[in-house]
């Protein structure tokens, strides 16, 4: 995907969102997020521990939700994510999972093969991750496969 593409997208995620205006229900809620650690499981100087991740993701009161997300990988390569997904809150605590699946671009050259079934450098990735929300501010661990996990921080709108 290159940036025509991403901005084609971003306006596709822009129109959606105004039409979800119109349809927005009480519970339904904006969250934006950035990364404030990462850990890849096995050690390697040249990892990136410091994705500089900004994402946006609507979520609807039945817990779907639909997300787009850009990061720095593993290789400090600026890389994109577009997804979908579920969230599943707990009734009594302010906690959460949610999986979520699409598509990443983003891993080139010498690391294309870093992400399983990435041909023509976009691959389909499912990611779980597990939250906390304190009124609007929340936190995830985000579980990155065999490779790495992610904590995140953002607010709810």
């Amino acid at each position: 995907m290159n940036r025509t593409s991403f901005a084609a997208v971003g306006l596709l995620i822009m129109s959606l969102a105004a039409n979800a205006e119109d349809g927005e229900r009480e519970g339904d809620y904006w969250y934006v997020q950035t990364s404030a650690y990462t850990k890849h499981w096995s050690h390697d100087p040249d990892h990136n521990n410091h994705q500089e991740l900004v994402g946006i993701e609507r979520v609807y009161t039945d817990g779907l939700l639909w997300g787009a997300a850009t990061f720095k990988n593993s290789f400090y390569q600026r890389s994109y994510y577009a997804y979908l997904g579920k969230v599943w809150e707990n009734d009594r605590y302010p906690v959460y999972v949610k999986l979520s699946g699409g598509l990443i671009e983003g891993y080139k050259g010498e690391y294309d093969d870093k992400i399983p079934l990435n041909h023509f450098g976009i691959a389909p990735v499912i990611i779980p991750s597990f939250g906390v929300h304190w009124g609007p501010l929340g936190a995830e661990f985000v579980v990155l496969g065999a490779a790495a996990g992610m904590v995140n921080v953002g607010v709810r709108f």
